[in-house]
């Protein structure tokens, strides 16, 4: 069975080990449940947002942007941030949860890596605090409430996507870093500010598909380390650990 640890900052990797940071419930979320299907061991580092320690002169050195995560990758001459970044190379570098390079599904599956990347996540972290973007009151709620509706969209391409490749996944049959990355995006379209905007009921391929991703063993493992109880997906309750997103 995979295990992960929490070291001090001080402590260095084993050798040919991946060091993930992040915080309870924020985008290594999405790295975490990889590596644990993938059962490939790393440590976890935790980021401390309470204490600001993802603007840390220590972490801007790991990723500029003061973003979460960031995998420290054995090998690679500079960590790696942007969590579709991260997932292509863990699917690359380890053969799984991913079409080859070259295969028929390639296309299809780098598409919608970039799209859940680049325009769903994107939607959503904006939408989590639109006073980043516009002034505070009526235009950050109207910000927030305009994205929620392009969120929405987006999952309903994703719905049709799944009952086209005859599910219960994105891809088909074969399970790939694209749903548990998707399902993320539903966990927190659903809680972190656009509680009561959205929920999975009208997209019922996607509704089934997060179903079958709760019932996976790695996926209850991450669960756990990320202090996320319940149903993660298809039920999620915003985690109340300290240095939480929200």
């Amino acid at each position: 069975m995979l295990t992960s640890t929490t070291p001090k900052r001080s402590d260095k990797p084993a050798a040919g080990t991946y060091r993930l940071h992040g915080s309870p419930d924020s985008a290594n979320l999405v790295v975490r449940l990889v590596l644990e299907e993938m059962e490939t061991p790393y440590q976890y580092v935790p980021v401390d947002r309470l204490r600001s320690e993802q603007n840390s002169e220590a972490y801007l050195k790991l990723n500029p942007q003061g973003l979460i995560p960031v995998l420290e990758v054995p090998g690679q001459d500079a960590p790696l941030f942007e969590t579709g970044a991260i997932l292509l190379h863990l699917v690359e570098t380890h053969g799984r949860l991913g079409p080859a390079v070259g295969s028929l599904e390639r296309g299809r599956f780098l598409k919608w890596l970039f799209f859940i990347s680049n325009t769903l996540h994107s939607e959503l972290r904006i939408s989590f605090k639109p006073y980043k973007y516009v002034a505070e009151g009526r235009a950050a709620e109207d910000l927030s409430d305009g994205l929620i509706l392009r969120i929405a969209r987006s999952f309903e391409l994703l719905d049709r996507e799944i009952s086209a490749s005859g599910g219960p996944y994105l891809m088909g049959q074969e399970l790939t870093c694209l749903d548990h990355y998707a399902a993320c995006c539903a966990r927190w379209a659903q809680i972190y500010r656009n509680d009561g905007k959205w929920a999975p009921l009208g997209t019922p391929y996607l509704k089934r598909m997060i179903e079958e991703l709760e019932v996976r063993p790695a996926v209850n493992r991450a669960c756990s380390l990320e202090g996320i109880k319940g149903l993660p997906f298809s039920e999620p309750k915003p985690v109340t650990l300290p240095g939480t997103t929200a």
